[in-house]
């Protein structure tokens, strides 16, 4: 306790920090580095492996995606019309029969170089072969002056065929989402909307082992932490929400088994970021990419019954933003599909970074939007893009976004017997000591038995809006003390959070959405003290150097000899749903 007294931060976060791997996985962006580091790497969470020849679909799951119906369209239709009234802008069919004059498009592809700027915004092609060495050099310097003329064009023969191309058997992180899709390799994520993204067409071994094949790519080339070095390495894993918690079990195997940590803790991302913000009372709203959760944290404690799940987030909006720029004809008449086509995702979320936001009034840029078609170079088309306040507005009003065209996998995959929530009486297999069964004094009983409250955790994925999220889950806390507090500690987190006039935009839809007979008139967004979408992955580097005893660390030995079952030790003392029991070592 001394030294903690004079160690000064920074030189805590030398000393604790430099083996300690802090890892952030989520639907569309992993961010994974050493708690030592200001900021974590920010990698997409998508691996492209090779195919024998070019896909009929170069997205594993493209399968699930589904079409916006005639209702569904109708919705967003409305949804729209309602924000328009409230930012004060035209109405979509006042748009569109006031529209008489045609928006002016173009391709500038031949813009002058002084204002070349735009086209570095260019995405390019990756290259999908591997990088060689040729030793031709070498090999020719070490041919002898006398040598035939024969023996040297053999020679030439041999280099030519000895350096053709070779493709990569696999691409991670964002090259793999810049592949043309004339080139034979397939994407999978992992992970969408806040699960395994296990399915008839994904099954769950692959998702495993793309996951380690990620994660271990990214510990090679952006960490530089060989294999044969990871024992001298710990783990910490901040896991979303969403996660189930037989998800996190396999979580814990690809780390321990798979990455070869010596040891790994758990922590959860809204706890994670109440310590990465120094608070210890908040509501903490994450908005993700492709999920969005609220949850309540008292004094450095989750509130299990607060936590909401929606399942929408950041990419919606950017397929938002596509469809409102082509239903005003301004979008160029280009094939743009954000669903098939990752680079155009990629495009799209860039764009929605620039230029959305959340204000009253007519919002427009000029800017520079891109078309990829497989063969030809990459086209620039310059334009100008209107209503760019509506998109983000549409996190208030789901319908305007249509979730449904990206629903989450099936979760079908939890109905086998490993599943660790499940409420069965039959009497396990060896194996299933290890997945979440006990032994009692007549036979063995599912390890959740002694805790009602967690035998069905809640893990549907509500459609209401944010506002109408934060009010349901403060209030859900029933002490008026606790919901003034958490109304004024409002905190919001990840990518989306940074959109300009959302943070007051939040406000003022919360105020609107707590009843009129609660007893509340103040509420407020605390402003983050560092980067949104690194909070949680900055906390749970915190909690990793904080957590001087580590009692409810686990070491990659024991977890893979017998795992871990229930009884008096150690226990993650930090997750909601885990700290219902106490967790310790199968060493009997």
């Amino acid at each position: 306790m001394d030294y903690l007294k004079t160690v000064v931060p920074s030189q805590l976060l030398a000393e604790r920090g430099s083996n300690l791997v802090v890892i952030n996985p989520g639907s569309a962006n992993i961010r994974i580095g050493l708690a030592q580091q200001d900021a974590p790497y920010d990698v997409p969470h998508c691996i492209a492996r090779r195919t024998s020849q070019v896909p009929k679909k170069n997205v594993q799951d493209q399968l699930l995606n589904s079409q916006v119906t005639t209702a569904q369209h109708m919705e967003r239709e409305r949804a729209y019309d309602i924000i328009a009234s409230l930012l004060k802008i035209r109405f979509l069919d006042e748009e569109v029969t006031n529209s008489q004059y045609p928006q002016k498009m173009g391709r500038v592809d031949a813009i002058p170089p002084q204002s070349n700027s735009k086209k570095e915004m260019v995405i390019p092609w990756t290259d999908v072969f591997e990088k060689c060495t040729s030793s031709s050099s070498a090999e020719g310097s070490s041919l002898g002056s006398g040598e035939s003329l024969i023996q040297r064009e053999g020679n030439v023969n041999e280099e030519s065929s000895s350096i053709e191309p070779k493709y990569r058997e696999y691409i991670c992180g964002e090259e793999a989402l810049r592949i043309s899709p004339a080139e034979p390799y397939c994407l999978r994520r992992p992970i969408r909307r806040g699960h395994f993204n296990i399915s008839l067409h994904y099954p769950m071994q692959q998702v495993i082992e793309d996951m380690h094949a990620i994660w271990d790519w990214i510990l090679i080339e952006k960490l530089h932490i060989p294999r044969s070095e990871r024992h001298m390495y710990s783990a910490v894993i901040v896991v979303p929400e969403t996660f189930d918690n037989r998800e996190i079990k396999e979580i814990l195997s690809i780390v321990l088994r798979d990455l070869c940590f010596s040891t790994a803790v758990v922590h959860q991302e809204g706890l994670a970021a109440v310590f990465g913000n120094g608070l210890s009372t908040a509501c903490v709203v994450n908005i993700g990419a492709q999920v969005s959760s609220v949850i309540c944290i008292e004094d450095g404690v989750t509130i299990p019954t607060t936590q909401i799940t929606l399942r929408y987030g950041g990419e919606d909006i950017s397929r938002c933003l596509l469809w409102t720029q082509r239903h005003h004809q301004t979008w160029p008449p280009i094939r743009t599909d954000a669903l098939t086509k990752p680079i155009d995702l990629l495009m799209l979320n860039r764009l929605k970074e620039s230029h959305c936001q959340i204000r009253e009034g007519e919002v427009e840029a000029i800017t520079v939007v891109h078309s990829y078609e497989e063969g030809i170079p990459s086209g620039s088309h310059k334009t100008r893009l209107t209503a760019l306040n509506v998109p983000p507005m549409g996190l208030f009003y789901p319908m305007l976004l249509v979730p449904d065209v990206y629903p989450p996998p099936p979760r079908t995959w939890f109905s086998d017997n490993e599943d660790m929530l499940e409420d069965t009486w039959e009497f396990p297999r060896r194996s299933d000591i290890s997945d979440g069964y006990y032994p009692g004094n007549s036979g063995f009983y599912p390890m959740w038995e002694n805790y009602p409250i967690f035998q069905s955790r809640p893990k549907k994925q509500d459609t209401i809006g944010l506002a109408d999220a934060i009010t349901k889950s403060i209030l859900s806390t029933g002490r008026i003390d606790l919901q003034r507090k958490l109304f004024c500690s409002m905190q919001l987190i990840g990518g989306v959070a940074l959109t300009e006039g959302l943070i007051s935009a939040v406000e003022e839809r919360v105020l609107h959405a707590i009843p009129s007979h609660e007893a509340i008139d103040t509420v407020e967004v605390l402003q983050s003290r560092t980067n949104p979408a690194h909070v949680s992955w900055k906390g749970g580097a915190i909690l990793g150097i904080l957590d001087f005893t580590r009692d409810a660390w686990i070491h990659r030995e024991d977890w893979i000899r017998s795992g871990i079952h229930i009884g008096s030790g150690r226990k993650y003392k930090d997750s909601y749903f885990l700290q219902a029991q106490t967790m310790c070592y199968m060493n009997s």
